[in-house]
């Protein structure tokens, strides 16, 4: 640890500390009831707490905004998040990976109503799999603030909160979108809340199916964008036996299929390039709350389960008679299991101090368990491991006055993979120096544990083989220390309120992790997973946020950020080393309006940039020989939606139209590989080429 920046933090909680104390309370208005997000959430501090309360930053992305964004699925809605980038990575099955404060997708922890269930497996395609109908609101941490959830969490947080019963009701809907004038995008999703008469029990059920052709962009016979099935239903229960009792049971169930590369209509093992997924995938949490001591108190037991069932085909066929068919008496089908499960429990109690303030004491442990299997034997590729963490936590939330709260917390972790346990520390401090504004410093550590399966061990086709990853047999647990800063404001009037927060944020990792080109074989391209020396990333973000008489809102959110080696890394053998991460913008944003000028109908009008970034190309197909290393162009991609409320007789429920465009300036791609021998990786920019989308939605 560099004692000096541990000393420099407590000096500056201590100054801030003192300064607090010297300009007194603020106003008895301690919060702003924004209409921009919902005011409660529980992500930031594993308590539920009002949004400008919360020591760390959270944002909030709720259902209506994922309405509004006619977002389908999780994946679709994150990117209109700051600091987030959700970008696909497989020209073939278009796989996703989010992307925080400049870290890749392993380095940021998704959970589900609040539990780690999203394996390393899951994480390859789960953004896609789980439907927008299906979630309440998402919530979003940046940076190791969120350092209490474990392993992972060194860019940040999502939690993704399913919808709970409220009130009998339900909603129906149906939408047509088609893909680049070429292909048919079909989908159907329904909700329905049934609550009993006492209102203590309850429970929401869902639905979704939809069903995508192929999108070929250059007419090489090759997808771009995968065929898709996909059909998933849930429920979220809950049940109150006492006024200070509460049980919250979830389960849901996703069945996927998707295939991309050659659409010629063959069977699999003659198709001359093709990957196949098929996912059958099960999740499950439970939570029982009580609380006590007139409410100071409430003791939480809780666990969840992940299980997750895949078949898969990754093949290409070779060009070589003899390989051909050894390729044909051995077809590279591949079997994929995966099961996570995690339990713990949490005891949170407040303390009452007097003229001290309070202070809300967290005490809990749990244990996550995750094992994979996953086997392509013609490849000779095999992973089978157990992992297992136990986890204990402590948290002081001490709000010393109405205007001051500090957070401190530590987080030990004990890794079936590490041979010492892992202390990791965090520190927010909270100051509103009034009723309009918050400022915010956060300190936390955290580690990346050296597990075998990762989105970067995604098989994949380069250069007319098949590209994998290998672990180094002494890989080591990667630790990071991150900090931020941030200054959030908020001005009201009568009719309208405006609002901006700015952030600033550093991330150091030790021992990082690279991969490293070490060669080929006869299937293809080798990469290794190493320790590097260490990598930093510095950035600012700034968001903007307005809204006039709930007739005009606008947000936006914008970063800009240096994410370097501390030593050059070697990605493509022959070509220089590089120092900035590789598929890493310097800059990005998104950008929403919605305007509803009356009760019938509204406008929205949104926008995502993505700024130019270096990526590794593989040469080998037609149009591409040689090695490479690209810098990208900007993107910006436009998306717009108009929706109109129909009367309907006797005012029961409401029925609602829509129309719009994804991408309507056609900002995709253009330089795909053409053929089989294409590298698949070499993929970049919006994930849809201009789409047009047309609907129905019934509430009642």
């Amino acid at each position: 640890m560099n004692w000096w920046r541990t000393i420099g933090i407590f000096g500056i909680l201590q100054c801030s500390v003192g300064w607090a104390f010297s300009q007194g309370t603020t106003s008895s208005q301690d919060s702003i009831k924004t209409i921009f997000r919902p005011e409660f959430v529980v992500t930031g501090t594993k308590t539920f707490k009002k949004r400008t309360d919360s020591p760390v930053m959270v944002n909030v992305l709720d259902s209506k905004a994922l309405g509004e964004l006619q977002a389908c699925n999780v994946s679709e809605g994150l990117k209109f998040q700051p600091g987030l980038r959700v970008e696909t990575n497989c020209q073939t099955c278009n796989y996703t990976q989010l992307r925080m404060n400049g870290l890749q997708g392993g380095y940021s922890q998704v959970l589900f109503n609040g539990r780690p269930l999203f394996s390393p497996l899951m994480g390859l395609y789960g953004l896609e799999q789980i439907p927008a109908n299906l979630i309440d609101r998402i919530e979003v941490v940046r940076g190791g603030g969120s350092s209490l959830y474990g392993s992972s969490a060194i860019g940040g947080t999502v939690n993704i909160i399913t919808k709970i019963p409220k009130k009998n009701g339900g909603e129906f809907q149906t939408s047509y979108q088609n893909v680049g004038g070429q292909t048919s995008d079909y989908s159907i999703n329904g909700n329905g809340t049934l609550m009993n008469k006492k209102k203590n029990a309850g429970m929401t059920a869902f639905i979704n199916s939809r069903n995508r052709g192929f999108f070929d962009a250059n007419n090489d016979g090759f997808s771009e964008i995968p065929r898709l099935n996909l059909l998933a239903t849930g429920f979220h229960g809950i049940y109150q036996r006492k006024p200070n009792h509460k049980l919250e049971i979830s389960a849901s169930r996703m069945e996927e299929y998707r295939l991309g590369g050659d659409m010629a209509n063959l069977p699999m093992i003659q198709l001359e390039q093709v990957e196949e997924r098929r996912h059958l995938i099960g999740l499950g949490s439970f939570d029982y709350q009580i609380n006590f001591n007139g409410g100071k108190s409430s003791w939480i037991v809780y666990s969840g389960i992940q299980q997750t069932k895949r078949q898969h085909f990754t093949g290409i066929q070779p060009d070589d008679s003899l390989k051909k068919k050894e390729y044909l008496s051995q077809p590279p089908f591949g079997t994929s299991f995966n099961r996570t499960f995690q339990g713990g429990m949490q005891l949170n109690h407040q303390l009452n101090l007097g003229k001290l303030g309070k202070n809300v004491w967290t005490f809990g442990s749990e244990f996550l368990h995750d094992s994979i299997r996953d086997f392509i034997p013609s490849y000779r590729y095999k992973v089978e491991q157990s992992t297992k963490n136990w986890g204990f936590f402590v948290q002081s939330d001490w709000e010393w006055r109405k205007n001051l709260n500090l957070l401190s917390g530590l987080r030990l972790d004990f890794h079936n993979f590490l041979n010492r346990p892992v202390w990791s520390p965090r520190f927010a401090l909270l100051f509103k120096p009034s009723s309009r504004t918050q400022i915010r410093l956060n300190y936390g550590t955290g580690f990346r544990a050296p597990q075998a399966f990762d989105s970067d061990l995604h098989v994949a086709f380069a250069g007319g083989g098949v590209s994998r990853v290998r672990i180094s047999p002494g890989l080591r647990e990667e630790r990071s220390k991150s900090w931020s800063s941030s200054v959030n404001v908020d001005y009201p009037t009568e009719k309208w309120i405006a609002g901006g927060t700015l952030e600033a944020f550093s991330t150091q990792l030790n021992r990082v992790f690279i991969l490293e080109n070490i060669g080929e074989d006869s299937f293809g391209e080798i990469f290794e997973k190493r320790n590097g020396a260490g990598a930093k990333v510095d950035g600012i973000t700034l968001e903007f946020r307005m809204n006039y008489a709930k007739k005009v809102q606008l947000e936006a959110g914008f970063t800009t950020q240096r994410s370097r080696y501390d030593e050059a890394v070697d990605v493509i053998q022959g070509l220089p080393k590089v120092s900035e991460f590789l598929r890493t913008p310097r800059n990005y944003g998104f950008g929403m309006l919605n305007v509803t000028p009356s009760s019938r109908w509204s406008f929205n009008l949104n926008t995502v940039y993505t700024g130019s970034m270096q990526i590794a190309h593989f040469g080998g197909a037609v149009n591409q020989a040689t090695d490479r290393l690209v810098t990208t162009h900007p993107f910006w991609e436009w998306n717009w939606k108009w929706n109109l409320v129909i009367p309907t007789v006797e005012r029961r429920g409401k029925v609602e139209a829509f129309i719009g465009m994804k991408n309507a300036l056609n900002a995709y791609q253009t330089d795909f590989d053409l053929g089989k021998n294409r590298d698949s990786n070499y993929i970049y920019g919006p994930s849809l080429p201009r789409s047009v989308y047309c609907g129905m939605k019934w509430t009642m």
